[in-house]
């Protein structure tokens, strides 16, 4: 089926290419009636303000909430966040359309992202001024799911890579709660809805009960630390003691609100002070552990960017914080810094 639709495509453009600017530009013409509507008004949002974007990380993205309660994401400000400048006029905007069209060549499932991206929302923003055009937000997880996946098959190309980054950075923010809360959250929306948003969370993520063993953290996650402290990795050694604390702070801590907390309740420990299962166990089998391997997704792919430790737990806290947290937590006192040697109470995780 995918070369099927890839080969449609490719014909699509042959198609295109042996047209003259003259037919093209009257054909995009008659495409921008059809898909805006000539003399159909715009639709109106009730809740969001350009001063109060949708946050994740440091990527800010205008949202806002139509009267029929669609959420929506500003174009432009999509595009800005997953690091595709528009440009100017309608051309502009389609570099979106053209990238995906680019993928689905490459054999890339790109989740029927042409029509839809192609297909943008007309609205008038709560303040009032000039129409704006956006997509419904749950638009974005898809986008950011198809340029992680074209960037680890080799198909995104070296001078796109910045956007399989900021996808990676995106995807776990609305991994986490929704892309959907997010927006409500971000629009003052949330306010106007019944909810219940921890209980719920903790629901999806956190198991009731214990699940078999299956090996969860892979080993390019340790060599990266390792790398990074500037130590030596051996496959199958001990590893310090820190890292367990690491661990905890870097994957556990940022999946969502109050998840942490409630993985350390249910699990038991051993007189020693140990956990007698691996906090994974507890995690969900459709949310909890899908999540878990986004967000390590997400971590692998700063850490191979980042030079060494310092620069990676900055980028980390910039772009993942802690859930109730904007800060570091301290290191404990059996902390190596790059280029001394490892901690000595070295155990086995």
């Amino acid at each position: 089926m995918a070369k099927k639709s890839a080969d449609k495509v490719k014909a699509a453009l042959a198609r295109a290419q042996i047209l003259p600017p003259e037919r093209r530009a009257e054909i995009a013409r008659q495409a921008a009636k059809a898909r805006w509507g000539e003399g159909k008004q715009p639709l109106l949002a009730k809740y969001g303000a350009a001063d109060r974007p949708l946050k994740i990380g440091s990527i800010e993205i205008p949202c806002y909430v139509l009267a029929d309660g669609t959420r929506v994401l500003a174009l432009r400000g999509l595009y800005a966040g997953i690091g595709l400048s528009p440009g100017g006029g309608r051309s502009g905007e389609r570099k979106i359309v053209d990238l995906m069209v680019s993928l689905a060549i490459k054999g890339i499932d790109i989740r029927g992202l042409i029509a839809r991206v192609d297909s943008p929302i007309r609205f008038t923003p709560p303040h009032g001024g000039p129409p704006a055009d956006g997509f419904e937000a749950t638009i974005l997880p898809d986008i950011c799911a198809v340029l992680i996946d074209a960037h680890q098959k080799g198909k995104l190309g070296k001078y796109r890579e910045h956007l399989a980054t900021r996808a990676a950075i995106l995807q776990h923010g609305f991994a986490t709660v929704g892309i959907i809360a997010l927006v409500d959250e971000a629009t003052g929306y949330q306010d106007f809805r019944q909810r219940d948003a921890l209980a719920k969370i903790l629901e999806k993520f956190v198991a009731k009960e214990l699940r078999p063993w299956v090996k969860t953290f892979p080993a390019e996650f340790y060599k990266q630390i390792y790398r990074l402290n500037g130590w030596s990795y051996t496959e199958n050694a001990g590893r310090p003691g820190v890292i367990g604390h690491w661990t905890n702070n870097i994957i556990y801590k940022r999946l969502a609100p109050g998840v942490w907390e409630e993985l350390k309740r249910l699990t038991p420990k051993t007189p020693s002070g140990s956990y007698k299962n691996k906090l994974f166990q507890r995690l969900t089998e459709d949310v909890g552990h899908p999540k878990l391997r986004e967000h390590m997704s997400a971590v692998l792919m700063l850490m191979k960017y980042s030079p060494h430790w310092k620069v990676f737990m900055d980028r980390l806290d910039r772009e993942f914080p802690q859930w109730g947290k904007n800060f570091l937590l301290p290191f404990p006192e059996d902390y190596a810094p790059p280029g001394l040697p490892p901690p000595p109470n070295f155990v086995d995780n």
